[in-house]
């Protein structure tokens, strides 16, 4: 695949079918973007597990943090890798040992990760890959909620978002399924 460049409708079915995902490098500050990353997508209905060796034990947007993969025991749909690329192939190789104990169906590297011989190496496994992109922001653009900052998501279309629970402000992709 080519990871320079991704259909829409490529990202959109990856956030319409995931339910769970392990956030690797989950972090309790709230100035870092791992944090407001993990809160857009709680408040999207996704379950996050944070994945951080030095805080395990503790509890980050009122979930339980777990020190490695390998600790987590429910299905997991993505792996949500916030480390930079060189510890990406170390983490990658970890989730494709866990990949049938988990369930697990994609990768997904953050905004400037990118490591091509662990996305070949995933692939190779049958798992989706997605480098150098943010979940949250993907969402949000696919959404039209990121319009909201001004930001052009590169979309132009007549077709009214679909409303979340919540009311007007909180666009879903589709509505989820549970």
């Amino acid at each position: 695949m080519n990871h320079d460049r991704y259909d829409d409708a490529y990202i959109a079915a990856i956030l319409n079918e995931a339910k769970t995902i392990a956030m690797v490098g989950a972090s309790a500050n709230i100035n870092r973007p791992s944090y407001f990353a993990m809160k857009y997508l709680i408040g999207k209905g996704f379950r996050v597990i944070p994945v951080n060796p030095v805080l395990a034990g503790q509890q980050i947007l009122g979930q339980k943090v777990v020190a490695s993969l390998a600790e987590i025991n429910e299905p997991v749909d993505m792996v949500d890798i916030f480390r930079n690329s060189e510890a990406a192939l170390g983490i990658v190789r970890e989730a494709i040992a866990l990949k049938q104990k988990l369930g697990l169906k994609v990768v997904w590297m953050q905004l400037s990760v990118r490591n091509d011989v662990a996305a070949a190496e995933a692939e190779a496994q049958g798992l989706k890959v997605v480098m150098n992109r943010c979940p949250k922001i993907e969402y949000g653009r696919l959404s039209g909620e990121i319009g909201w900052a001004g930001v052009n998501a590169g979309m132009v279309s007549s077709k009214r978002p679909l409303l979340g629970a919540a009311g007007v402000q909180n666009h879903i992709i589709r509505p989820r399924s549970t």
